[in-house]
């Protein structure tokens, strides 16, 4: 997906003129693996201490095109902006749904600039087209964030590490 947007402006006030925004699959920008890694580490794993980053480093080394997990990153002037992911499953004590969307990230100087939305539309697209109707998510803090994109709330629960979590699915048409 290609796409022209005009102006971001970082938290810190500075510009950055947006010439394009390309979403992409991992797989063909390893030298993103990194700096994505680093991301998810630091905003989904690190507090949880369970992973190493080269775990999470390894992981994105091994994603896929047309089989979980995928991920896509969105790449803005050349510089990967934002990552995100589908997995067969995100949450251990719900095995009976599948896929989800998962690791959704955008770097602070690039957000409130629809990056976000145009990752989730890509990973709606690419379900689509591998048969699925339905797509699940969990969240523990931006519950308000996809109520308010149309994702329709499930239930709340708690994962197989005790951690609360509220789950959301999104019907894809």
């Amino acid at each position: 997906m290609k796409s022209k947007l005009k102006n971001l402006q970082t938290k810190e006030g500075v510009i950055i003129v947006v010439v394009n925004m390309k979403i992409d699959n991992i797989v063909y920008h390893p030298d993103s693996v990194e700096k994505v890694s680093n991301w998810i580490y630091k905003e989904f794993v690190e507090e949880k201490g369970e992973k190493s980053l080269e775990f999470v480093i390894e992981r994105f080394k091994n994603r896929n095109i047309d089989e979980f997990p995928i991920s896509f990153i969105a790449i803005v002037n050349g510089m990967c902006a934002g990552v995100i992911s589908i997995f067969d499953n995100d949450l251990g004590t719900r095995e009976d749904l599948t896929p989800w969307l998962a690791g959704l990230y955008v770097d602070e100087n690039f957000r409130g600039n629809k990056i976000a939305e145009a990752l989730i539309n890509t990973v709606f697209k690419k379900c689509k087209e591998m048969g699925y109707t339905k797509i699940y998510l969990r969240t523990e803090h931006t519950a308000e964030y996809y109520q308010k994109r149309g994702w329709t709330f499930l239930e709340n629960t708690v994962d197989e590490y005790g951690e609360e979590t509220t789950v959301f699915y999104m019907s894809l048409k």
